[in-house]
């Protein structure tokens, strides 16, 4: 553990929130994991139970260290509270960029002085987040990979003001956590969504425009290019919603028609079926 980050707020008790909680508090850090909703924090904390029994069934974790894991986690609901003694604040909400520049405001209003405030957003702008606070050089984007226990990678993005010593504070404790950190600067989708995302689109395009079935489209990129997922499986699982998100920012960013949303994407999105956390996506889930 990194003294200097000893205490850790996680924002947001979803699928990459409850992760990073997960993580953190594995590694000896004291986490508040904070979700405005009791329901979703029960349902985080329960995600990272069953994370951890996987874990000790297969011999990674003893019961005791998986003990302790859960003793370093607290859920609460308030955030102001929550955040007021925290060295770092990892914010894993919405991707929304109106949500997260008000987290943000929050974030800088109480937190201490000297805090990092890092965003775990996949595609928004570090800097537009950063604007809204007065400690932009503490502004950062830790990016991680879904499912977070399990993928080494950490995206860390710096802002337009984001200070060397904090881009170097957050590339060491990414390392501290056992992941590899790749740093990236702040253009729209980052690196690694600028580049997936675009494929996930056109593998939509495929099907919308009847080149070939879901099922064929996932096994030709599984068999013919070594993907442990296909594309359209691989969107059900992120969210077609997020997916429908991401694209919007690289469109909207970079002006350039190659990153319009497919419309069946976005058709799918207005009907509701998002993938695996609704049920139903290109695949059924029921």
């Amino acid at each position: 553990m990194i003294q200097q980050f000893e205490k850790v707020a996680v924002i947001g008790a979803g699928t990459m929130g409850n992760g990073i909680a997960h993580v953190f508090a594995q590694h000896g850090y004291a986490v508040n994991l904070i979700d405005v909703d009791q329901a979703a924090l029960d349902r985080g904390m329960a995600t990272i139970a069953k994370n951890l029994d996987r874990q000790v069934k297969k011999e990674l974790l003893t019961a005791a260290e998986k003990a302790a894991t859960l003793a370093r986690l607290t859920p609460m609901v308030d955030l102001e509270t929550g955040i007021v003694d925290r060295h770092l604040v990892v914010e894993a909400a919405t991707e929304r960029l109106e949500l997260k520049l008000k987290i943000f405001q929050t974030l800088d209003a109480h937190a201490p002085a000297g805090a990092i405030l890092a965003s775990n957003t996949s595609s928004i702008s570090i800097t537009k987040i950063a604007s809204v606070t007065q400690r932009s050089g503490q502004v950062i984007g830790m990016h991680f990979m879904n499912p977070v226990p399990v993928m080494k990678l950490v995206e860390v993005i710096s802002g337009y003001d984001t200070t060397d010593e904090t881009r170097e504070a957050i590339l060491e404790l990414s390392r501290d956590l056992g992941k590899v950190p790749v740093p990236a600067n702040d253009y729209p989708g980052f690196v690694a969504n600028r580049i997936l995302m675009p494929m996930i689109n056109e593998a939509i395009y495929a099907y919308f425009e009847g080149v070939a079935g879901v099922e064929e489209i996932d096994t030709i990129m599984k068999l013919g290019m070594a993907h442990p997922m296909g594309p359209l499986q691989l969107a059900d699982f992120i969210g077609l919603d997020v997916c429908l998100a991401i694209m919007e920012v690289l469109y909207d960013g970079l002006g350039n028609p190659k990153y319009a949303p497919c419309p069946l994407l976005r058709n799918m999105v207005t009907a509701g079926h998002l993938g695996r956390k609704t049920g139903k996506g290109f695949y059924s889930y029921a």
